[in-house]
């Protein structure tokens, strides 16, 4: 071994290193599973939105994977035509009580949208101008998946999940 005082360099130990390795990756594990082993619902923390919804929103333009839970509101608003590119709806995913009216308004970017559910239940008209709404009132538990017309292979789709509060 050399000495460092002499301008040489010091030798790492193989066992120091392996224990270092071994500690780290210990650490890191444990992390890993108290994340999935913590009680999560899909809510603002991001966790797990996308498999929530059958993976439904795994291509959705903009979404991080997190659900805003607007529950309690009797009225929530999501933009349409939102993000860098006008082709995503803002937010993808939300989480309202029963009752709950949703209203999509159109930011006037990305050309023209629609909104469409995706089971066939509601389809707005086409707009492109900035402020025009299109509205729906939510009575029952479950999840509605909808999508724009035009732009649904860009990954415009969202989601509004009813739940009881």
């Amino acid at each position: 071994m050399s000495d460092p005082t002499k301008g040489g360099r010091d030798r790492v130990r193989p066992a120091a290193t392996r224990r270092r390795l071994l500690t780290a990756v210990a650490a890191g594990a444990t992390a890993g599973l108290a994340g999935c082993t913590a009680g999560g619902d899909d809510g603002e923390d991001g966790s797990g939105g996308s498999e929530r919804f059958d993976g439904y929103l795994s291509d959705a333009e903009g979404f991080d994977g997190s659900v805003a839970d607007r529950t309690g509101d009797s009225e929530v608003t999501v933009a349409v035509g939102a993000g860098d590119r006008g082709y995503a709806f803002d937010p993808a995913a939300v989480r309202v009580s029963p009752g709950t009216t949703v209203v999509w308004e159109w930011t006037g970017a990305g050309s023209r949208h629609n909104v469409v559910d995706e089971d066939g239940a509601f389809e707005s008209e086409y707009y492109a101008t900035e402020g025009e709404t299109f509205s729906r009132e939510f009575t029952d538990p479950g999840v509605t998946k909808y999508y724009c017309s035009p732009h649904r292979n860009l990954g415009m789709k969202g989601v509004v999940e009813v739940v009881e509060d």
